[in-house]
């Protein structure tokens, strides 16, 4: 398994796991997941890096049918600007690939704020750590698990 699935069995949380098969031709891997799975795309939340002008990374937690405000996650974890990370930097400090960053197992522990429209569901799914794979978990686990905190983050 992943590292996201290992956290999460390690912190005995209620999970599930939902696999569907990737089709690597999708413009979009969160609304491919919500077509695979029906599961209303406000439910699956994308995982997103973003640098912040204190050169601080920061994992944005948010819904898959919206866009992150760079203004509000800089705002919301006290910077003036925040743009998207590279790469490079990405894969390096979470361990994953683009497409298939999850929240969970990452290999270096960085801010995270989940956007709050999250709290209004019993269960939302995030990437399992690859794509092709999600976890659904309660927003409360996920928060608990990341150290994160709920802010208002989409455009």
């Amino acid at each position: 398994m992943t590292p996201a699935v290992n956290s999460a069995k390690k912190a005995k949380i209620e999970f599930s796991v939902h696999q569907y098969e990737h089709d690597s031709g999708q413009a979009s891997y969160g609304l491919e997941a919500a077509e695979k799975l029906a599961v209303a795309s406000e439910r699956i939340f994308k995982t997103l890096v973003v640098k912040l002008d204190t050169t601080e990374l920061v994992v944005a937690v948010l819904p898959v049918n919206l866009m992150l405000s760079m203004k509000s996650v800089a705002k919301a974890c006290g910077a003036r600007k925040a743009e998207m990370a590279d790469k490079t930097e990405v894969q390096r400090s979470t361990g994953y690939v683009l497409g298939g960053v999850s929240p969970l197992g990452q290999k270096k522990s960085l801010k995270t704020v989940i956007d709050q429209s999250a709290q209004q569901y019993p269960t939302i799914y995030v990437s399992g750590g690859r794509r092709g794979l999600e976890i659904e978990l309660n927003p409360l686990d996920l928060q608990t698990l990341t150290l994160a905190f709920f802010a208002s983050i989409c455009q």
